[in-house]
């Protein structure tokens, strides 16, 4: 990905945190038919010395032939997004030098695909999903409530995944090069859009001039 320096995203918990907040990923993978892309929602294991970026979990279809791929691939997670117009900037009525542009916020995970079919293991994989996934609904499902054949059916219908991340990327692309001014005004702007990616790109580009 191209990346200049003012763009770059390494804080660990910052990438981590987009994965979080935006967990559909579009997985990259040379196939035998070519290159194709999987869109498939994973959660993000904390680092360990295993796993210094951490690891991704997520399961796929038994039919799909990615879960035995053993090549690298590449996992895209796309944050908040935004068109910037030009009447935003300060410079549209001084000079009226200025033209549009997109912000964004994306990360991309780099590693190999380590199929979990071990049953004990596999279901402890779901668990943690459903865990996750249903953590900020007022009465949580739970995978023990279903009935256990019905479980046993649809897992035999799967396949649980886990990638450890060897290479973690991130690029934030929130007119970092423009005036502070500027970049505080559009963070305005993004806000009375009253939309979920408005406001999205509006918290970063604000954490990022407030640091908090």
């Amino acid at each position: 990905m191209y990346m200049p320096a003012h763009f770059s995203e390494e804080r660990l918990d910052v990438l981590h945190d987009l994965i979080h907040q935006h967990p559909l990923a579009s997985m990259v993978s040379m196939e035998a038919d070519g290159m194709t892309a999987n869109h498939i929602p994973f959660i993000i294991t904390p680092p360990t010395t295993e796993a210094p970026f951490g690891k991704l979990l997520g399961h796929v279809a038994r039919a799909n032939p990615v879960w035995q791929n053993r090549e690298p691939v590449l996992l895209i997670f796309q944050g908040p997004s935004a068109y910037i117009t030009p009447g935003w900037y300060e410079e549209k009525k001084q000079t009226g030098a200025v033209v549009p542009t997109y912000n964004y916020a994306v990360v991309h995970a780099h590693g190999k695909i380590n199929a979990v079919e071990d049953s004990t293991q596999f279901l402890n994989l779901l668990t943690q999903l459903t865990e996750h996934f249903e953590s900020t609904r007022p009465k949580p499902w739970a995978v023990a409530d279903a009935p256990p054949e019905y479980i046993e059916n649809m897992m035999a219908q799967i396949v649980g995944i886990e990638i450890p991340i060897t290479r973690l990327i991130g690029k934030w692309k929130t007119s970092q090069n423009k005036s502070t001014t500027n970049r505080s005004h559009i963070a305005v702007q993004l806000r009375e859009e009253n939309n979920m990616h408005g406001a999205g790109l509006a918290k970063m580009m604000e954490a990022q001039l407030f640091d908090v």
